[in-house]
């Protein structure tokens, strides 16, 4: 830098790129530096760079980016990329966004949102169940350079949802009937009452049927049930030999009970 001599840095390497991160470096200091190409025993002259200010001429990296569908809308998150020294936030004050985004297959229709200080942003007035691509970049004030562009990401819209005073007039309006129900039941009730449960009495006929058929029902439930008593039958079996008179025979009982 301005304020200290010139120190080693990458020797007898074949890279193209050498990592300084390791020499304390300022974010904030102005810097130059210088090579010199060797082949074999043979070296070039030394070759100066132009002068560096890391903090106005550094390529910021891009930003991560997600997004979430919420019906018709798109919720665009950001992340900030991670320096090797000190971060992006300390090194820059004032940090805003741009981010454009196009529904797909429209690529050459793009829309830009710029100056974005929030790392959270809704895009609304989307078209219901379509693919929209989203790609951001970081702008800072002392570096003029716009940051790498992040990747880009795609998500689909949901369906198109009812403002949310929709559901709120609707309650309101059931509450409304329901109270009118409640408050009419309650006047109305002695007539409510006497539709469904009526208080005049039956014909004068109608209660004599219901009398005589009720009386009948019982005169035939008090009638005592009748008593059968089982019967017996007996038959004689004779056993006499042939040629005896039956009177001096004796006869053996042989009969059958059942009931009768």
């Amino acid at each position: 830098s301005s304020a200290t001599s010139y120190r080693r840095g990458c020797v007898n390497t074949t890279a193209l790129q050498c990592d300084l991160t390791s020499f304390n470096i300022s974010v904030y200091g102005i810097y130059r530096g210088k090579v010199q190409a060797l082949l074999g025993a043979e070296t070039s002259d030394w070759v100066e760079s132009n002068q560096t200010t890391l903090d106005k001429d550094t390529q910021i990296g891009p930003p991560s980016v997600s997004l979430l569908s919420n019906g018709p809308t798109l919720e665009v998150s950001i992340k900030d990329p991670v320096f090797q020294i000190s971060s992006l936030r300390t090194v820059y004050s004032v940090v805003t966004y741009n981010i454009t985004y196009w529904k797909k297959g429209q690529e050459d229709q793009p829309r830009n949102i710029g100056d974005i200080q929030q790392n959270r942003v809704i895009l609304e007035k989307l078209d219901p169940l379509s693919e929209y691509c989203v790609q951001v970049h970081i702008n800072t004030i002392r570096n003029k350079n716009p940051s790498e562009p992040s990747s880009v990401i795609c998500e689909r819209t949901g369906h198109n949802e009812e403002p949310p005073w929709v559901a709120a007039v609707i309650v309101f309006i059931i509450m409304v009937v329901a109270v009118a129900l409640i408050v009419v039941t309650i006047l109305k009730w002695k007539s409510i009452s006497q539709f469904f449960w009526p208080k005049d009495s039956l014909p004068q006929h109608f209660e004599e049927s219901l009398l005589v058929a009720l009386e009948s029902s019982l005169h035939l439930a008090s009638q005592p049930t009748e008593k059968i008593d089982p019967v017996s039958v007996v038959t004689a079996e004779e056993d006499c030999p042939l040629g005896i008179a039956e009177s001096s025979c004796s006869k053996q009982p042989n009969g059958a009970v059942g009931d009768g």
